[in-house]
């Protein structure tokens, strides 16, 4: 859709424009000229006013933003900034062996691109991204990215209400400036990785690595490989590796659930005692001739999944729940019942993400794996020494030991009175409904601050995201918006309402979660108050009401333009479209029964 033209009427009155005075800001974050009492604009009401917005990510939301911004949001100049090389996001970065998706491939997808042809029920890191890469070439999305740039610092300049982004081009280093009136930030919630903090980490003379910054080349065939952590990552790598190392440790501080497979109706179809399994070309074929049967065979995977929520709140579901996880570990762990003891955990599923780990427990099992409990007390050059004071040797030591959760440390981002995110959100990172916060005009992020879902399928979350913004910058540009942002009385109750959802729920037990921030007791920053169904509602239409705007110029009734239409300019437009039969509402003659 090609940008809407703006034409200045020949006839329309030209409105002075005030200056600002000394160039002081106000404490709104917009200069005096922004809250003078001017004319309105010289342009008509429909006159779409021209909007820079820049966006921080080409994973999955920046790959949407790029598909629904141009689409929405006419006269849009759009820039999408990635310090990658290709798009991608998480799914670029993380190669590691047996990188997957944790939830149903048909379940995380987007749901404007449904898929016949996905090889597995949960299906590899690699395919995920070439879906997302064909979704970028069919929608030509490439044309609005710069890959290879990295966004180093973000600031608002409250005179002239912009924000300066600084980009450094990952090959050459050199820095250059982009403005823009929305700053929309999709840089993920699990994007900065780091070494685990264990002494002496540096030393170690084997090959080193971590779960985030994958070595393509190393092979680990016969190799005595180390694996730190049984989060999400470790319990995809330690069955990817299992086959082919001579002995594989994995090191397991703390303790994990290990969900029976999603839709086991659906896995036990195919797989008497696996956790993942593969579509049958005849499934994929029927799949593709007949959309009808994809179509259903989504909702009922999505169905059963998002009717898994009440699960997570603490009461008789999340305790049937234990015992059925109880069974289903008890089971896989057979030949070695003694890890069972040492891994099952104290607290409710849920407290820490839940994941099914397709053969996790299953490699535990086998004779040339290791589970070490002892807590690591350093590292040294040929291994790691445990609590118990053994030294274990080994060729290769993987730390899948998580990211930085703490959201604001990525680079810089400088809000009204310099006033820095990552400073802001020291404490606990408050934000109205996930998606913006106060001091912080023109600015939202995707996947930030309680953004993330306990149970549920994150693209759609992303999708309704991306739709909300996009309704957000459309009222800026329809409205004549210069500044927006949310009330402080609107973050102040949002955190109050995540606060009370969460003490009902497991999130609040006593585990480490990156939930909490790696924290065992601290609030839940991560998690949305509430189930995915209730996040989508909430992103359904956006509460104007619960923000602070101000108005170029100053003129709040800027919206109404000259008193005239743009086709009234045009000589040979039509002046009664409202009469065209795709125009016209016609009523139903029945009125629809409220069902709840």
């Amino acid at each position: 859709m090609a940008p809407t033209q703006i034409l200045d009427s020949p006839t329309a009155p030209v409105a002075t424009k005030p200056v600002p005075q000394n160039g002081v800001a106000n404490g709104n974050g917009v200069s005096p000229a922004a809250n003078s009492s001017s004319m309105v604009g010289p342009d008509e009401i429909d006159c779409a006013r021209p909007m820079k917005v820049i966006v921080i990510g080409a994973g999955i939301s920046g790959i949407l933003a790029s598909i629904r911004f141009p689409r929405r949001i006419p006269n849009l100049e759009l820039t999408v900034y990635d310090k990658n090389p290709e798009i991608g996001g998480t799914w670029y970065e993380s190669r590691y062996p047996g990188v997957a998706c944790d939830i149903p491939s048909h379940v995380y997808q987007a749901s404007f691109e449904p898929n016949p042809n996905w090889s597995k029920f949960y299906s590899s890191g690699q395919e995920i991204l070439d879906y997302w890469k064909g979704i970028v070439a069919k929608y030509d999305c490439r044309k609005y990215m710069k890959l290879g740039y990295k966004v180093i610092e973000a600031r608002w300049n409250e005179e002239e209400s912009k924000w300066h982004v600084k980009v450094e081009n990952c090959d050459t280093k050199e820095v250059t400036e982009d403005t823009s009136d929305v700053l929309y930030a999709c840089i993920g919630a699990l994007n900065d990785w780091k070494w685990p903090d264990i002494p002496g980490l540096q030393k170690f003379k084997g090959k080193l690595l971590h779960s985030a910054a994958w070595d393509d080349k190393w092979d680990w065939t016969d190799q005595t490989v180390g694996v730190i952590g049984s989060g999400s990552s470790a319990i995809q790598i330690v069955p990817a590796l299992q086959p082919k190392v001579k002995h594989l440790e994995n090191y397991v501080r703390g303790q994990a659930w290990i969900a029976p497979p999603i839709a086991e109706h659906e896995v036990r179809r195919h797989t008497a005692t696996g956790s993942n399994f593969n579509f049958s070309a005849e499934e994929k074929r029927e799949f593709t001739e007949k959309p009808e049967t994809l179509l259903a065979y989504r909702k009922k995977l999505d169905s059963e999944i998002q009717s898994m929520t009440k699960v997570t709140l603490r009461g008789e579901l999340s305790k049937q729940a234990a015992a059925d996880f109880t069974t289903s570990m008890s089971k896989r762990l057979a030949k070695k019942p003694e890890i069972l003891k040492k891994i099952l955990p104290s607290f409710a599923p849920g407290c820490r993400r839940i994941t099914p780990g397709p053969g996790y427990l299953e490699a535990l099992a086998e004779d040339n794996v290791s589970f070490v409990s002892d807590s690591i007390q350093e590292v040294t050059e040929e291994g790691l020494i445990t609590s118990d004071g053994t030294l274990h040797k080994i060729d290769a030591l993987i730390c899948a030991t998580g990211y930085d959760t703490s959201f604001a440390h990525r680079f810089p981002i400088y809000g009204v009175r310099g006033q820095e995110l990552g400073s802001q959100w020291e404490d606990y990172p408050d934000t109205y409904i996930s998606l913006c916060t106060r001091g912080m005009p023109n600015f939202f992020v995707a996947h930030g601050p309680n953004s993330a879902l306990g149970v549920g399928s994150l693209s759609i979350v992303l999708e309704r995201t991306c739709d909300y913004v996009s309704n957000v910058i459309a009222k800026m540009q329809r409205d004549r918006v210069q500044t927006m942002q949310p009330k402080q009385e609107s973050i102040e109750m949002f955190v109050k309402f995540c606060a009370d959802y969460f003490k009902n729920t497991v999130f609040t037990l006593p585990c480490r979660s990156w939930y909490k921030r790696g924290t065992v007791d601290g609030p839940v920053a991560a998690l949305w108050p509430g189930s995915a169904l209730h996040f989508l509602k909430t992103l359904e239409k956006p509460r104007f009401e619960d923000y602070d705007f101000t108005y170029v110029d100053g003129a709040k009734m800027a919206w109404l333009g000259n008193g005239f239409t743009v086709c009234e300019r045009e000589v040979e437009s039509d002046k009664s479209k409202y009469l065209d039969p795709e125009s016209v509402d016609r009523p139903s003659l029945t009125v629809p029964v409220y069902t709840g």
